[in-house]
Formats: C-alpha cells, sequence, structure tokens
C-alpha cells in the first residue's frame, strides 16, 4: 500500500509539474487585476509576539526546524533539507500574525519586504510552495491581514499583491478539489472563498467554494461533532476554518449554508471534549498540545453553547470525569484509508489529568510530523495502552498513514452515582497473534480512585502461542516516581505536592525513560511505568489502580 501511495504521488506529481510548470500557463492565469478588495474579513486569531520577533530578527521556525538569515537580506524561501510542513508554515504566511502581535511600523515595513520579496521569487507556480493547502493558507492569510501589512502600502506593492491574489485564486479554483480529502480540503475550500468572495470579479468561484463546502461538511463532520480524522489539534484547525468561513460569508452579506452553522454547533462542545484541566488538548493522532489562549479564542468565536461530550462514539472517544480527575479514552477504529495521514496506532490509549496538571500521557508527535520521531512517536509504544509481541496494534507506515489495522473496535459505557465505567475491545491482534485487547477502565465518583483491567482474550476457536506484552503508562514529565512498598507499586507526585499511589496484579511493575513530545521542538524526558508479562492460550490479565494519596495518610 506505501509502496503505491508512493508511486500514486510521483505520476501525480509529474503531470503537475507538465501541466503547470509551462511558462505558458503563467498566461493563462491572467486577466483584469482587481486594485483593491471588495470585502475585508475580520481577522481575531492572536499571534504570537515572541515569534514575530523572532521573524524581525530573520529566524523562521516552522514545524520543530529554524532556517536564520541576515535580517537585512532576504529569506531563503526553499532551504535545503526543509521538510513540507515547514514549506507549509513559511508560504502560508500565519506569521504575519505574529509580527501584528509585536505591532508598530518595523513589523509593518517587515511583513511588506517579506511579500514582496515572496512575490520576486516565487510568482511562479511551484509543486511544492503552490500545493493547494498552501496556497489556500496564503490567500486567505493575505486577505484577512490586509489591514496590517497592505492597506497603508503605496499603489505598486498593493498592485501586485492583487494581481498575485487574483492569479492564486485562478489556479486554486482550477485543482481543487483534486486528491484533497479531509481537513487539507477545508483549508482549501476557504482559500477559495476568501478569494472568491473578496476579490472583484470572482464571484462566480465564491460560489463554487461553497458548493464544495456543502458537500464536505456531511462527510467530515460527524453526527457527535468530531472531524472524520480523529485528531484533537486538526479538530481545533477545522472549527477555526469554519468560523473563518462564516465570518467571510457575514463580511460579504452573502447567504451561508445552514449546514455551516450546524457544523460550527456540533464541533464546538466536541473540541471541549478533548480539553485537559490545563487547557490545552489531548494527544491523539498526532495532536499537539496547542496553545490554550488559541483554544480559548477559537471556542470564543465560535460562539456556541454546548457543555464538553461525556462520549463521542461516532469519533471513537471516552471522557470520564468525576471529582478533579479526568480521563480521555480512545476507543473507535482508526480513521479510514485517505483520511488517516495522521493516525497513530494508539487503540484503547488513555491520559489522565488532575486538575490543571497532566499525570499519564500519551508522548505526542513530531511538529514536523515526518521527522525522525514521527514512526516511534506514531507507534503502540509511545502511546498509553497495551503493546503485544513488540508489534503495533495497526501497521505504521513509513510514508504516513496506517496499513494493517484493528478490524473492529468495540465499546461499552456505564455510569452509576457519579462512578463511570468503559469496557472497549480491539482486535489488532487478532490476525497476527490471536488475541483480543480488552480494557477497563473505572473512575469513582469522588474522582480518587481510578481502577483498570487489561486483558489479552484468546479468539475463539484459536490456540495462540505464548507472547510477552507489556501494558505502558507514559508520564508527564512534570510528574515524579517514587518505588514503594519494595518496589511493588509507585507513588506519582504531581508539582502541586499531590501523590497516587499505582498499584498492579499481574505483571511485572518496573520504570523506564520516556520522551515527550506534546510541546515544543524538542522531546523531553519523561518517565513510563511498565507492566511486563506473558499471555498463553489462557490469555492474560492485568489490574492496575491509582488512588490519591491522603497526607498522613
Amino acid at each position: 500500500m506505501a509502496a503505491g501511495r508512493d508511486t500514486f504521488g510521483r505520476f501525480r506529481d509529474g503531470v503537475a509539474q507538465i501541466a503547470y510548470g509551462n511558462p505558458l500557463y503563467q498566461l493563462m492565469l491572467g486577466g483584469r487585476a482587481p486594485t483593491a478588495l471588495s470585502v475585508v474579513p475580520s481577522d481575531p486569531w492572536p499571534g504570537r509576539p515572541e515569534e514575530g520577533t523572532a521573524v524581525l530578527s530573520g529566524v523562521y521556525r516552522f514545524a520543530g526546524h529554524a532556517v536564520t538569515r541576515d535580517p537585512a537580506a532576504e529569506p531563503d524561501w526553499r532551504p535545503a533539507g526543509a521538510g513540507p510542513r515547514w514549506i507549509a508554515g513559511m508560504h502560508g504566511f500565519e506569521w504575519l500574525r505574529d509580527l501584528r502581535a509585536v505591532g508598530g511600523d518595523a513589523a509593518r515595513r517587515r511583513a511588506r519586504a517579506l511579500v514582496t520579496s515572496w512575490l520576486d521569487h516565487n510568482g511562479s507556480w511551484n509543486a511544492r510552495t503552490w500545493a493547494p493547502q498552501v496556497l489556500a493558507a496564503r490567500i486567505a492569510n493575505w486577505i484577512g491581514l490586509h489591514d496590517f501589512y497592505c492597506a497603508s502600502a503605496d499603489d505598486e506593492f498593493r498592485a501586485r499583491v492583487f494581481d498575485s491574489l487574483a492569479r492564486q485564486t485562478r489556479h486554486l479554483a482550477r485543482v481543487v478539489p483534486g486528491h484533497l480529502e479531509g481537513a487539507a480540503l477545508l483549508t482549501a475550500i476557504k482559500g477559495l472563498a476568501y478569494g472568491g468572495l473578496c476579490l472583484p470579479g470572482h464571484e462566480k468561484l465564491g460560489g463554487e467554494a461553497l458548493r464544495l463546502l456543502e458537500r464536505e461538511l456531511p462527510r467530515q463532520i460527524l453526527p457527535d461533532g468530531g472531524h472524520a480524522e480523529r485528531s484533537p489539534s486538526l479538530q481545533l484547525q477545522v472549527l477555526r476554518d469554519l468560523v473563518d468561513l462564516r465570518g467571510v460569508l457575514r463580511s460579504a452579506r452573502a447567504e451561508m449554508p445552514d449546514s455551516l452553522q450546524h457544523a460550527i454547533d456540533r464541533m464546538t462542545p466536541a473540541l471541549r471534549f478533548f480539553r485537559h484541566g490545563d487547557g490545552g488538548l489531548a494527544l491523539f493522532n498526532g495532536s499537539r498540545e496547542e496553545e490554550p489562549t488559541l483554544v480559548d479564542t477559537v471556542l470564543a468565536q465560535a460562539d456556541a453553547r454546548g457543555r464538553p461530550l461525556k462520549s463521542a462514539p461516532h469519533t471513537g472517544f471516552e471522557r470520564l470525569i468525576a471529582g478533579r480527575t479526568l480521563v480521555l479514552m480512545d476507543t473507535g477504529a482508526p480513521a479510514p484509508a485517505g483520511l488517516d495521514d495522521r493516525a497513530h496506532a494508539g487503540t484503547l490509549s488513555l491520559e489522565v489529568s488532575v486538575g490543571k496538571e497532566r499525570l499519564i500521557v500519551n508522548c505526542g508527535c513530531d511538529p514536523g510530523l515526518s521527522g525522525p520521531w514521527r514512526a516511534a512517536l506514531a507507534a503502540t509504544a509511545a502511546h498509553s495502552t497495551v503493546t503485544l509481541a513488540e508489534t503495533n496494534s495497526a501497521e505504521v507506515l513509513e510514508d504516513g498513514g496506517l496499513g494493517r489495522r484493528p478490524g473492529h473496535v468495540g465499546c461499552e459505557r456505564q455510569e452509576a452515582d457519579g462512578a463511570v465505567l468503559v469496557v472497549a475491545t480491539h482486535n489488532g491482534y487478532a490476525r497476527g497473534f490471536g488475541y483480543l485487547h480488552r480494557r477497563r477502565v473505572y473512575l469513582a465518583e469522588n474522582g480518587e480512585d481510578l481502577r483498570g483491567e487489561d486483558t489479552l482474550e484468546p479468539v475463539l476457536g484459536a490456540n495462540p502461542a505464548p507472547q510477552p506484552f507489556v501494558a505502558r503508562f507514559h508520564l508527564h514529565p512534570s510528574v515524579r516516581v517514587e518505588p514503594v512498598q519494595n518496589g511493588t507499586a509507585v507513588l506519582l507526585n504531581l508539582p502541586s505536592g499531590t501523590g497516587w499511589r499505582l498499584r498492579v496484579t499481574g505483571g511485572l511493575l518496573e520504570t523506564s525513560e520516556s520522551i515527550y513530545l506534546g510541546t515544543g521542538d524538542e522531546p523531553l524526558r519523561s518517565t513510563q511505568v511498565t507492566i511486563t508479562g506473558h499471555a498463553d492460550a489462557r490469555g492474560a490479565s492485568v489490574k492496575w489502580a491509582l488512588r490519591r494519596e491522603r497526607k498522613g495518610g
């Protein structure tokens, strides 16, 4: 499957190079250039002043990779070794928002100088810098941030910007939807809507964007409000894109599809579902914690009521909350092929936080989504779940996505008197090893007693060979671990001073090093608690209990 995907991708890129790389194609993109925007949508999103200051200093940091240039020199727009996420960050121009956050004439002049440089060196089609989702982000950001960098500029600069925007929008209309799927397609639709609704004479393209949007929303936004790619970070991104789409339609006084408002209303509680007490997001399927301020802003701009869901059965996650304790658990099948670029082999993994402190986590993801840590962090062993025979529960493909995967993931939830029990099963180890993994998780009504049981059950009629297993609990880097009871239990100490005692039966309890890439560009050292054992023809069962320690008790 990986080889087939790669071969098709090379063929498609070759065809695009022939079609769009021809100099004559630039003539085809010509036409009457607008002299101003007919609509200037508002841009409510916060920038990061520290990143804006870095850009002023000639430092361009995207996707975990920094490129430094003399601030007086033009940037290297396509440096050697830059991955697709770096290219998308640099050429998508979201960093204009960071310069705006710095404020002042110096930031505005820098923004204009960099846009001019881009026009000088990137005005013609390029497979990476004019990729549809990159192109769409650039169109939306150039238009949305118009008042910051362009409104008070001279006529020559403005004419070049508007001419380029018209050309980019015409090209985008020719390549969308193309091969795009999922969140990337929604970003492309947003860019087409911005260009069509805000550039005079391009209204027809705005209508085409809305037709594509109405087609895609029921495909991508599930009945419980989750996004089909099952990534909390993409949930945030897609909701933000939909809020932007609503905003540009309102600015243009265009008719808004009912499906757009309904999608925003459903996605907002689902985004709250994935938040820990610190305001950041859970680390499932290529997600990062994200900036709590940005999450707050997206939720505020969505302006949709709705408490966090308890259960997201269509997306495949459960949320257990009692007292100050929150448990988030992946109880669904991986995203389908085509929507699984960010998918991890983390079925039945869980995360636990207490108040504003994270306790048990998954390891996160490489910020570039394609760097040296990608495959390792997508592996089952990088998640707080059970790994059998040192094998991933789903096959992690080298170029993204999953191959072999669980064919069935089932889940049941029961609640009584404030306590919650979730029982989930997956068959990702059935075909290769003859076992099912079943996980039971119980949270008491006071939130101070979390219990679980992981069982490996022989598939009916199978006589599986004995296999080693490891149940892992990755800890947040801020958690300090202390062995107690002669090594038969561990005390997990949170920065606030609260302690939680973890006891197990059915396996050997140990601690070892782990890493955490939930935030930042470099992995942080952390600790994992492991429970090891062997499953045989009778199966295996591990029970674990996590209880809050009472001081002086």
